[in-house]
C-alpha cells in the first residue's frame, strides 16, 4: 500500500495547540500523551538510528517511532510480529466472526467508565459464548476463541464493540474427542443476545452497588438506586445486537481477516481525504444504509475530539484470549486439538523481519543509534545521500 499524502500526524501538528487550548478542562494527560506521541512519532524528536543492509551495505538514516498503540503508524510491525505469532496457533477447520454490540445508551456510561465497562464487556460476552457452547442442547463442546475490542464506527463516534474469532467446533467435555459445529451456524445469536444482556446488566447493578461506578454531568440524576434500577429495566426491555458472520475455512483467510481488526486504531491515515480551512475530510461506510462508501468532513476540532474519544486507560488489554486459548492452557489444548484433528505438530516460524532493503530487499540492521541532538544539530546526517555499495554478485 502505497504511503499516504496525509496523515492523523499533520492534523495534530497544525491544530493541536489550539485544541489543548480551547479543551483545557476536559483534556485528561492521556489524551496529551497520545497528542504529543503521534505530532513527535518518526520525526528528528524521538532520535532515530543508521540502517544498513546486511547483503548490499545500502544504508538510510530512520527516526524511531513513539509506539503509542493509538498511533497509526505504529502498528503495522506489531501486527505483522502479531499475526506471526497466532499463524502457528490456528487449527484446520472453519472459523466464525462474532461480534457482540453495547446498546447506544451506554454509550455516555462507558465513556466515564472504560476501564470497568469495557472489561465488563469482555467478560460477559466470553462467558456467554463459553457457556452456549457447552450446553448439550447446543454444541457440549469446551471452546476457545480470541477477541479484539473496538470502541469505535465508521464514523469516528463512540461505538464499543467486540470482535471474535472462533473456530467451527471445540473439544468435547471429557477432552476424548473434537466436536465439529455445523458448517453454517454456530451457536444462536437470539440466545447469544439474551445471555449477554442478562449477565451484563446483572454485573453492571453489582458495580453501582459497590460504589465503582463515576457519574459526572447529565449522568448525575443516575447515582440514585431508583434511577439506576429504572435504567437497567430500560436496557433489559432492548434487543443487544450480536452478529455472526457466515464462517471463513483456510489459515490464509484467518489471517487476512485478523489483520482487518488486530493492532487497529480510530482511523487509518489512509482514510483521510483532504485538511483545508481547518476541516478535515475523510472516507467512511455508511451501514445504516447498504455499506455505501461516503465522504465526511468535520472541523478539525471535531476530528480531534472524535479521535480521542477511543484513547483506551493504560494498561487494558485489548486482544484478549478465552476458554481453550486462554494463556494459562492455550499450549496444551492447541497440542490436543491438533492430535484430533489428525494435524501434525506446530513448528516455530521466524517473526517477519520489519525492515527490508529497498534496494536488494535485504534485511536492514541498526549500525548505530543516533540521539535528537545528533539529528537537530547535525541536519547533514539526514540530508547527505545514503552509502550504496555493489551486490556482491557471487
Amino acid at each position: 500500500m502505497s504511503r499516504p499524502t496525509l496523515e492523523v500526524a499533520d492534523i495534530v501538528r497544525r491544530t493541536g495547540d489550539s485544541f489543548r487550548e480551547k479543551q483545557q478542562s476536559h483534556l485528561a494527560w492521556p489524551h496529551r500523551k497520545v497528542l504529543d506521541a503521534i505530532a513527535r512519532c518518526r520525526t528528528a524528536a524521538l532520535g532515530g538510528h543508521r540502517d544498513q543492509c546486511a547483503r548490499c551495505g545500502y544504508q538510510a538514516i530512520s527516526f524511531n517511532s513513539c509506539r503509542n498503540r493509538h498511533c497509526p503508524k505504529c502498528q503495522g510491525n506489531a501486527r505483522a510480529k502479531w499475526l506471526a505469532a497466532r499463524s502457528a496457533e490456528l487449527l484446520p477447520v472453519p472459523y466464525f466472526h462474532v461480534v457482540f454490540t453495547l446498546p447506544h445508551s451506554l454509550s455516555a456510561l462507558a465513556l466515564q467508565n472504560k476501564r470497568l465497562l469495557y472489561d465488563l464487556l469482555y467478560r460477559t460476552s466470553a462467558a456467554t459464548m463459553l457457556e452456549l457452547a457447552r450446553d448439550p442442547k447446543h454444541l457440549g463442546a469446551d471452546i476457545g476463541f480470541l477477541g479484539v475490542l473496538h470502541t469505535w464506527g465508521q464514523n469516528l463516534e463512540h461505538h464499543p464493540h467486540v470482535h471474535y474469532i472462533v473456530p467451527a467446533g471445540g473439544l468435547a467435555l471429557d477432552g476424548s474427542r473434537w466436536i465439529d459445529s455445523s458448517p453454517r451456524f454456530f451457536l444462536p445469536v437470539h440466545a447469544l443476545s439474551r445471555v449477554f444482556r442478562g449477565k451484563f446488566c446483572e454485573q453492571l447493578y453489582e458495580l453501582f452497588q459497590q460504589d465503582r461506578l463515576q457519574f459526572h454531568g447529565a449522568l448525575r440524576q443516575l447515582a440514585s438506586p431508583g434511577a439506576f434500577r429504572h435504567f437497567l429495566w430500560q436496557l433489559g426491555q432492548k434487543d443487544w445486537v450480536v452478529y455472526a458472520k457466515p464462517p471463513f475455512g483456510g489459515a490464509e483467510h484467518v489471517l487476512n481477516y485478523l489483520a482487518r481488526y488486530t493492532h487497529r486504531v480510530a482511523i487509518s491515515n489512509h482514510r483521510l481525504v483532504a485538511f483545508e480551512n481547518d476541516r478535515v475530510s475523510f472516507r467512511w461506510r455508511d451501514y445504516a444504509h447498504g455499506g455505501k462508501n461516503k465522504v465526511m468532513t468535520v472541523s478539525a476540532h471535531e476530528f480531534l475530539r472524535r479521535f480521542l474519544l477511543h484513547v483506551l486507560p493504560g494498561g487494558l488489554v485489548r486482544i484478549r484470549h478465552f476458554g481453550l486459548f486462554a494463556n494459562r492452557r492455550r499450549s496444551a489444548a492447541l497440542e490436543r486439538c491438533r492430535a484430533l484433528l489428525g494435524m501434525a505438530p506446530s513448528v516455530d516460524r521466524p517473526e517477519p523481519a520489519s525492515l527490508r532493503c529497498p534496494a536488494c530487499s535485504g534485511i536492514m540492521l541498526v549500525v548505530e543509534r543516533l540521539t535528537r541532538g545528533q539529528l537537530y544539530f547535525h541536519p547533514s546526517l539526514i540530508q547527505s545521500e545514503p552509502r550504496r555499495c555493489r551486490v556482491d554478485s557471487s
